[in-house]
């Protein structure tokens, strides 16, 4: 863990790119008769809960605050809205395995957006890694071409949700060292409402029992529990990182596609899934050291005194995280990092 600091992140990115790539095929399946915008509603009231269950250590996180509300209602009209009602309706339109597959270009958006707007340093290393998954994923693309042109307005429609993601992610990272829980309830739970009200006001209101306890489940664990896992992970290393590591999603949603009964095993598959494991092994090794300087900074967020960047004073010292209002003081100094939120330095 000291050598590589960048494993932690790498691990959350990873637990949050199976828990939504498996979500995709499972949608499909389940969302049969279930109109796109009551999918959407259903998916982010289970990622509701998921949140409202997830503040149980809140007490050690800096909470949502007013000024941090516009960013929210922009990540709900994206994510929890736009995205997830783009991919409902696409599901119905192609295969599970091509709509997996094509989710690979959210990682795309996610980086070009987070290099424009958080002018994150990418090396040689993670610029390599970066083009092997993009690379598996294009490959996986391609597999799917010989499907016909049936399913070419369905996949517009995933593409179109993937960049309504990719929009997401680069806002949430503002919120990534807020408190999780409060996040991803207030995300999902105006999202819900909103999907809601428009699948009323659309007359989507059929509604197998079945299809909606498995979807609010699928929304659980695939949305709400996935999204805390992915602000963890850029907490830990970064938007365009955590975005190029969660294109592993789209594979881990075709593998399982193929598992319940898509069929489709290719070399090109194949040849996808080593770019994408070495994709990955390229993030999780990666070591990136250099003298770097601090500027004074006041701010909030969860934290712990071991870390090396936060040596202020308590009259009684806490053992653990915690979160405060707390300043650092200019400093220069060397070491393994990423770009979290104490090293968004330019290069």
């Amino acid at each position: 863990m000291q050598n590589f600091p960048a494993y932690k992140g790498a691990f959350f990115a990873l637990m949050a790119a199976v828990l939504f790539g498996a979500s995709t095929p499972l949608v499909q399946r389940m969302g049969v008769g279930v109109g796109g915008w009551m999918t959407a509603a259903l998916l982010y009231a289970g990622a509701a809960v998921a949140g409202l269950l997830l503040r149980a250590d809140s007490a050690s996180e800096a909470p949502l605050q007013r000024q941090h509300w516009p960013r929210l209602l922009l990540m709900s009209g994206f994510g929890a809205v736009l995205g997830p009602a783009a991919l409902a309706w696409g599901l119905q339109h192609t295969s599970g395995m091509g709509a997996s597959l094509m989710l690979s270009l959210e990682a795309v958006f996610t980086i070009l957006l987070s290099l424009l707007f958080y002018h994150e340093a990418i090396g040689h290393r993670v610029g390599l890694a970066m083009a092997l998954l993009s690379a598996g994923g294009a490959l996986l693309v391609l597999d799917q071409a010989h499907v016909g042109s049936s399913h070419f307005i369905g996949l517009l429609a995933v593409m179109a949700a993937t960049l309504a993601w990719g929009i997401d992610n680069t806002l949430s990272r503002g919120l990534a060292d807020l408190d999780p829980g409060q996040v991803i309830l207030g995300k999902a739970a105006l999202g819900a409402s909103c999907s809601c009200l428009i699948a009323i006001l659309l007359g989507q209101t059929s509604l197998p029992l079945y299809a909606g306890l498995s979807l609010f489940l699928i929304g659980a664990f695939g949305y709400g529990l996935s999204l805390r896992f992915y602000l963890l992970a850029q907490r830990a290393f970064g938007a365009s990182r955590t975005g190029s590591l969660f294109a592993a999603a789209p594979f881990i949603g075709a593998s399982i596609a193929f598992s319940l009964g898509e069929r489709e095993l290719s070399l090109w598959l194949i040849a996808a899934t080593i770019l994408m494991i070495a994709g990955v092994i390229l993030h999780i090794t990666e070591q990136h050291e250099h003298a770097h300087q601090h500027q004074a900074l006041e701010h909030e967020h969860a934290h712990r005194h071991d870390d090396g960047h936060h040596d202020h004073r308590h009259e009684t010292m806490p053992t653990g995280t915690h979160s405060h209002a707390h300043q650092h003081e200019a400093m220069a100094h060397s070491h393994t990092h990423a770009p979290d939120l104490h090293h968004e330095h330019t290069h």
